[in-house]
């Protein structure tokens, strides 16, 4: 489950206290709730359900503070641990002095280590916690006994000499038995190269299946595809043509939307030779080349039965799901073999967009030069810098053994090609078929060498200010028929005044505003109250505003109206952007009214101004009249944001100077209710709370879950109302009665489903009338809520309640599909539901509401749901089809590309999957620096505003509800998902699981 605020589908306080049982205390619900939780976690992705589901038996949890030594190099080690949050510094010392160890690498999220405690060796390095890091730990002597029973599923998932490796005589002879066959270079650019058939040697048995269910459902469906081809008066055998396989793939499959996805999906059969290329070559191609399939190499090649038809057309969704998933790894493969100087734009473009989503490349251009590696072995030259693609390899050092282990997205060789060094260690294989970039040392100090050469760097005081790039611009042509320049410079740092004069001098005033709005300006603007906020932006405009003191007078009137003309551009999008937030903020709005009088006064002598006023005019009196209008009437929110009784008008965005009805309730569940701002922070909440009490001393706000999850509130926390789970409730008591504090009987939820109610209601109605609202919810989050949720939006001051209800909807409509199967007790009504909702998220997906669309499915997929074994057997294959269709579009590889396919060909107005778009934010957030060397880094503000423009994008076209679809009973179905009644205590879904379903024996 993806949470509002980042939480898990268990909540941390339920799978940390499971975890804190004696295994032997713990219920087949513990171990329900551990293994959710676990499934998530990187470290355990690849584990046989039956060794996780042993894991959550002898595991035990273990968190630490910043600092700490979990064990040093050369101890004797009694544990296995696997790291869930947090990281942990590698430290090696080369002498028995731990005061000399040097730190080599990092262990993040989702890395394991220990595994020397099956043969008793000692530790090979001290592993200390680089900031408070939470772990699961497995004793020496479970850890023994897993390894027994689960050796077959454990050897390809631990660092040698326990996994891939086999244990030899010495360092040399321990390598020996690793296939390497995908660490071999594939182009050499000093070797000619000589294709050979194919680039597996023999097919996998899924492909090979894959290619004759394609091959007999075109024989089937279109039989003149395979036939005799002639061409230069040579004649090939039974042959099929690349642009007619690429056609007609995209017309068999909705999952194919683009041709270069077909094409990736034939390079898969390409390359494990199930399907070839007449004169052997070993990149399919959408163009007039010829290809024949493995089957029609014989001259008597069967056709297929009326029986293999029938199986075929039984399995040609799922051959297609399971090609296009692999299909964009098969295409990029085929892209890197080509020699970089082969390569074409579209290749180019292709890997581009594929490299962004490598944390390890996340700021490189497209100039990269990269093809698959070999390995390297410690003491070796470097020579070149390695990415690493997919799979994982372990960094061990000669007498220590494995240090730690690199996954997808990390990087290795560099500090050698930065120092002219020898490597400092070796790098083996840990699992079959990885796949990796590699940048030659050339090309890594060409790199640096461009990067350098294209920077500008403008310094005051011997003190860089601004940091600027050279970057292509590309050929476009203006209106007037000009050519425009071939590069720009676009920002990378910068003081914040100087990234604003820099915008202002090179702001396109022939541009119309709407073109300017789309600039990198927008990004400034979008940004600046991260590092430049209103108190510091509104005098900085007006510094840009006046004449300037040197000059003949009309080199001083040119250089005023330009700049004037600059700085009103930029006032009237600043104020489009930010809207009636600017209501809430004094220092915006008396700028703003002192600016207006300035244009006007101006517009006297400078007449060209005066075809700006009217829209300053308007946008400063639409904002401070507002105000005044809504000052007679204050909003009143009612207790828990329940708008389920708005009748039909429309919703209007919370703001933080609205006022909340709030119950907060007290150690002996009795409540007060306070009335305060939305934006409040908990200092005030207190405070409020103690005027109706009588007495505040010493009481703290605590934010309770129904699984009895307390967390207590920072004074400077704001906006806390909306930030509730589900079922959350708020609480005040003195802090020594927090231990005392317990969810309230309301919390549990509903005791009986709704199934007589909505099995009567027409899925497409339920799905209509979910978008509607979900519309309403999404259209009310301003783009600004995405970055305050971001940095904190404590750190401003603001409130994101319109963002966290959107998000808490989707946790709603999770735990709605989830409440609703579990307490159906009759397994024919349990079948006909899970029908309905596959139904419903059908038509979600049709609608183009992801973001319910993904909660149901992720609904379907909870583990409370997934177990009952009995109802799944009984559903239709038909449904379970679709169903694993709808699963492929979450699967989360390759930073959720199947979604992102999916979007991309999406036209507005869209409903996005919101906790994406909040991941990605977060992970350039997290991953990037805000600051640095004291200059903001505005490329990481370029990169989260990209990110925001998405929601604009998606609400770039209004949405419209269809009138047709609203039928007699719409009122009924309207108020009935606005008011889902749910339980979101993971513990109890699963115990109603365990009743409805008990665990087979």
């Amino acid at each position: 489950m993806v949470a509002a605020h980042g939480s898990h589908s268990a909540s941390s306080g339920e799978w940390i206290a499971c975890l804190d049982k004696r295994p032997l205390e713990r219920s087949s619900e513990d171990v329900d709730i551990i293994f959710t939780r676990l499934k998530e976690v990187k470290a355990f992705e690849k584990f046989h359900p039956n060794l996780l589901q042993q894991i959550c038996l002898c595991g035990y949890y273990e968190n630490l503070e910043k600092g700490i030594t979990l064990f040093r190099q050369g101890d004797i080690g009694t544990n296995w641990y696997a790291v869930l949050t947090g990281s942990l510094d590698v430290k090696v010392s080369d002498t028995s002095n731990h005061q000399d160890a040097v730190t080599i690498c990092t262990l993040g999220i989702g890395t394991a280590f220990g595994e020397s405690i099956l043969d008793n060796t000692p530790r090979h390095a001290t592993i200390v916690t680089r900031e408070y890091s939470e772990l699961l730990r497995i004793e020496q002597k479970d850890f023994k006994a897993l390894w027994e029973k689960y050796r077959q599923y454990m050897s390809g998932l631990l660092t040698p000499p326990y996994g891939v490796m086999e244990t030899g005589s010495n360092n040399d002879s321990k390598y020996e038995k690793l296939d390497i066959r995908w660490w071999t270079p594939l182009i050499d650019p000093h070797i000619p190269h000589h294709p050979t058939k194919t680039i597996t040697q023999v097919p996998s048995e899924k492909i090979l299946r894959a290619g004759k269910i394609l091959r007999n459902t075109i024989l089937s469906r279109a039989p003149h595809m395979i036939r005799d081809r002639k061409y230069h008066l040579k004649t090939y055998r039974q042959c099929c043509v690349g642009t007619e396989l690429v056609d007609w793939m995209m017309q068999q499959s909705p999952c194919v939307h683009l041709r270069t996805q077909a094409v990736g999906m034939w390079q898969v059969l390409l390359e494990e030779g199930v399907l070839n290329h007449v004169d052997q070559e070993h990149h399919f191609q959408d163009k007039y080349l010829f290809y024949r399939f493995l089957d029609d190499e014989r001259e008597d090649a069967p056709l297929p039965t009326e029986e293999e038809k029938k199986e075929c057309d039984e399995e040609l969704q799922d051959t297609m799901l399971l090609l296009s998933q692999i299909g964009p790894d098969a295409h990029m493969r085929m892209i890197l073999r080509k020699p970089p100087g082969q390569r074409t734009v579209d290749d180019l473009e292709f890997i581009y967009e594929e490299l962004l989503h490598i944390k390890a490349l996340s700021h490189l251009s497209t100039t990269v030069s990269s093809i698959f590696i070999s390995v390297f072995n410690q003491g070796e030259e470097g020579t070149s810098w390695y990415i690493i693609l997919k799979g994982s390899v372990n960094v061990v050092i000669y007498g220590k053994g494995v240090v730690c282990t690199l996954h997808e997205g990390d990087d290795f060789g560099k500090l050698a090609l930065v120092n002219d060094a020898p490597r400092a260690a070796s790098i083996v294989l840990r699992e079959d078929n990885c796949h990796f970039l590699r940048v030659d040392k050339e090309d890594f100090n060409r790199i640096l060498r461009d990067v350098e050469a294209n920077t500008v760097r403008l310094k005051e005081h011997d003190q860089d200010v601004l940091v600027l790039e050279k970057i292509p611009a590309g050929n476009r042509i203006s209106n007037q028929g000009n050519s425009q320049p071939q590069h720009k410079y676009i920002v990378m740092s910068g003081t914040p005044e100087k990234i604003l004069e820099h915008f202002l001098e090179t702001m396109r005033l022939e541009a119309t505003l709407s073109e300017a709005t789309d600039s990198v300006l927008n990004d400034f603007i979008m940004m600046h109250c991260v590092f430049m906020p209103n108190s510091q932006l509104c005098p900085a405009l007006m510094a840009q505003y006046p004449f300037p003191s040197q000059g003949t007078e009309q080199e001083k009137m040119d250089y005023a109206l330009n700049n004037k003309r600059r700085v009103i551009r930029l006032v009237l999008q600043w104020a489009a952007l930010y809207g009636d937030l600017l209501q809430e903020d004094e220092a915006a709005m008396a700028f703003l009214e002192e600016f207006y009088v300035s244009v006007s006064d101006d517009t006297r002598m400078i007449a060209a101004l005066k075809e700006q006023l009217p829209e300053l005019e308007k946008i400063v009196k639409q904002i401070s009249e507002e105000p005044k209008a809504s000052q007679k009437k204050h909003k009143v929110l009612l207790q828990l944001f329940n708008t389920s009784d708005d009748r039909a008008q429309k919703r209007q965005p919370i703001r933080g100077s609205d006022e909340v009805l709030f119950k907060v309730y007290c150690i002996d569940q009795t409540y007060t209710t306070i009335r305060v701002p939305v934006s409040s922070s908990v200092k005030e909440v207190i405070s409020a709370v103690a005027d109706k009490l009588g007495s505040g001393e010493g009481l703290i706000i605590v934010k309770m879950s129904s699984g009895g999850e307390k967390v207590v509130l920072k004074p400077h926390d704001v906006s806390v109302f909306t930030t509730l789970s589900v079922n959350g409730r708020l609480f005040a008591c003195p802090r020594d009665q927090f231990d005392s504090l317990a969810p309230l009987p309301e919390q549990e939820g509903p005791s009986t489903g709704t199934v007589g109610t909505f099995e009567l209601m027409s899925s497409k109605d339920l799905a209509h009338q979910m978008t509607v609202y979900d519309w309403e919810l999404f259209n009310c989050v301003h783009e600004l809520e995405l970055i305050y949720h971001t940095f904190g939006r404590h750190n401003f001051k603001k409130t994101t309640a319109n963002l966290d209800l959107f998000l808490r909807r989707f946790n709603e409509i999770q735990f709605w599909v989830v409440t609703e199967i579990c307490l159906c007790s009759q397994l024919s009504k349990r079948v006909q539901l899970l029908k309905k909702y596959i139904k419903i998220a059908a038509h979600c997906k049709e609608y183009k509401n992801l973001n319910s669309f993904f909660a149901i499915i992720m609904g379907l997929s909870n583990v409370a749901v997934s177990r009952l074994s009995l109802t799944w057997e009984k559903l239709p294959s038909k449904f379970k089809k679709i169903y694993a269709e709808f699963e492929s579009l979450m699967d989360p590889s390759r930073n959720h590309r199947a979604y992102r396919l999916t979007v991309a060909k999406l036209d507005p107005p869209i409903i996005p999957f919101m906790p994406l778009l909040i991941k990605d934010m977060t992970f350039t957030h997290e991953g990037n620096k805000t600051f640095t060397d004291n200059l903001v880094n505005f490329e990481k503000m370029r990169m989260i505003a990209n990110t925001v423009r998405t929601v604009k994008f998606c609400r770039s076209q209004s949405f419209n509800p269809d009138a047709a679809l609203t039928n007699k009973n719409h009122q009924d179905v309207r108020s009935y998902v606005r008011q889902l009644n749910v339980i979101d205590n993971q513990r109890t879904l699963s115990q109603m699981s365990h009743r409805l379903e008990p665990r087979r024996a």
